[in-house]
């Protein structure tokens, strides 16, 4: 049975933290039933030695041909060509240099850096949050994921509430500037994902949580969903948890993306 809904967001080698081939990845979507998947990996970075997670610029080619190798082995399916892009203000040329390098279908904006030096979600760096105010770590983080959603480069930003993963929780209510961002959002017609990497985190819950997903639907901005697989057997993970969260939300369709323009699909 065709699963109706679309993975866009997941990642390869080429980012230095992810294992297998994107034909494993297709393969593992055909066998769920999946309608589509978009490869999403982490935009090059103005240098390479920005950090270790991120796709080098010399790699672009190879990307391709790792896409267009897995298109051959899977003819019949559909794949789409996207980047997840960090939004760092000041790097805006850079990030529309990258939108001109090809025929993307979507760019997924994130938020991983407050600063050049700190990625908010890696293990690595986990003793800076806990030097950290997390209200003052969460409400900067909303207020540049506002930025990001109004660069005008999105088409889906990701993991909304990322700050959560390692449990670290603001104790202030955020309600306004997350309204704030889901109002960006709606006015420049981007998407927020469900994502489904949160179960797998210490937070143990899908990006964005109920309450966020609920103000979501209430301004009306869309969804997608991604599983932000680094493995072949992450594809697709929990999308049924997804879709129910969604649908009791009250959301009853999804955006899949063909060279950044959208259409409507029911979940």
């Amino acid at each position: 049975m065709m699963n109706p809904l679309a993975d866009y967001h997941m990642h390869t080698p080429l980012c230095h933290h992810a294992s297998g081939e994107p034909t494993e990845y297709v393969a593992q979507a055909i066998a769920k039933g999946l309608r589509e998947i978009g490869f999403s990996e982490h935009c090059p970075m103005p240098k390479d030695d920005f950090d270790d997670w991120h796709m080098y610029y010399r790699d672009l080619d190879q990307y391709f041909a790792k896409l267009d190798r897995a298109e051959k082995d899977h003819p019949d399916f559909t794949i789409k060509k996207a980047l997840e892009v960090d939004y760092i203000p000041g790097m805006e040329d850079w990030i529309a240099g990258l939108e001109k390098l090809t025929d993307w279908d979507y760019f997924i904006g994130s938020v991983h850096y407050l600063d050049n030096h700190w990625d908010i979600d890696n293990p690595n760096k986990i003793d800076q949050w806990k030097s950290s105010d997390p209200d003052q770590v969460w409400t900067q983080y909303f207020e540049r994921l506002t930025m990001a959603a109004a660069s005008g480069f999105f088409h889906i930003i990701g993991h909304m509430d990322l700050p959560k993963k390692f449990c670290f929780y603001p104790e202030t209510d955020l309600t306004p500037v997350v309204t704030k961002f889901l109002q960006t959002a709606k006015q420049h017609d981007v998407a927020i994902e469900l994502n489904t990497a949160g179960l797998r985190k210490d937070c143990k819950e899908i990006y964005p949580c109920r309450n966020y997903l609920e103000l979501a639907f209430e301004v009306g901005v869309p969804i997608t969903f991604g599983s932000d697989a680094h493995a072949p057997e992450e594809v697709g993970a929990d999308f049924e948890s997804a879709r129910s969260l969604a649908k009791e939300v009250g959301y009853r369709s999804t955006r899949v993306f063909t060279q950044r323009k959208y259409d409507l699909v029911e979940i």
